[in-house]
């Protein structure tokens, strides 16, 4: 308990999944947890369950692909608490098309969610950050971002460039106490990623070492770790949490 205690997290995508797992366990920990995502709906109970469990959690409607709104969320973060210490870029969506049968409309909106939408935050956090004299700033990727995987071109191509824009930043803002790390999940199971395992179990096992698949809550420690002072010494890294796959 507690080792979050006095930093101001911002957290997308946090309506579901790996994203409301952060949220709750970011304010267990102790912090302010700013909870953005177009699910509001879901969002908002979310954050009423942080609430009633004696947390601090706010939730803001945010599309990640609009610059407007990442303006208004970091702004009104800044209004209210007075400083940006975390920024987790989770909001992330999936496609399973191939290079040849891809549109380019989809490819466009898979790139400006998973990865444009994490630029704009950063773009945006960061100046906070440095006025509060350094942050964490923690890109969810995926084991896509470093190993091929057939039938989801649009998905790796973002979480690769995910990947490499996280060492960059790593190495632009680490003068100014600014950590920039990226995590790498393997199969979990959430609400994006069940329709597709149900249709390629056996293809999903072969490549989990492990006797089970992960949940959100195993994405979230790790998340965790890098958001904490415990990390002070971790950029420009890679946290795979993947089961084993990529042991192959």
């Amino acid at each position: 308990m507690g080792r979050l205690s006095g930093k101001v997290a911002v957290i997308t995508g946090a309506a579901l999944g790996m994203g409301a797992a952060e949220a709750k366990l970011f304010a267990k920990e102790g912090a302010v947890v700013i909870g953005t995502d177009v699910k509001e709906d879901v969002l908002q109970e979310v954050m009423e369950e942080i609430r009633g469990a004696g947390g601090q959690a706010v939730g803001l409607k945010h599309n990640v692909a609009s610059e407007e709104e990442w303006k208004q969320v970091v702004r009104e973060t800044v209004e209210r608490y007075g400083k940006i210490d975390i920024l987790v870029n989770n909001a992330g969506i999936s496609t399973t098309k191939t290079i040849a049968n891809m549109g380019m409309d989809e490819w466009d909106k898979v790139m400006d969610i998973n990865l444009s939408g994490c630029v704009l935050g950063m773009k945006y956090v960061i100046p906070e950050m440095q006025k509060a004299g350094g942050g964490s700033l923690i890109n969810i990727s995926s084991i896509g971002g470093i190993v091929g995987m057939a039938g989801t071109s649009p998905y790796t191509a973002a979480k690769g460039a995910l990947r490499a824009l996280s060492k960059s930043a790593a190495v632009e803002y680490g003068k100014d106490k600014i950590r920039v790390n990226s995590v790498h999940p393997g199969i979990i199971v959430t609400p994006m990623t069940e329709p597709s395992m149900k249709d390629a179990l056996p293809y999903y096992q072969t490549y989990t070492q492990l006797p089970y698949f992960g949940n959100p809550e195993d994405v979230a420690y790790g998340v965790l770790f890098l958001a904490s002072d415990e990390a002070r010494f971790v950029t420009g890294s890679e946290l795979v949490i993947d089961g084993g796959w990529t042991a192959l």
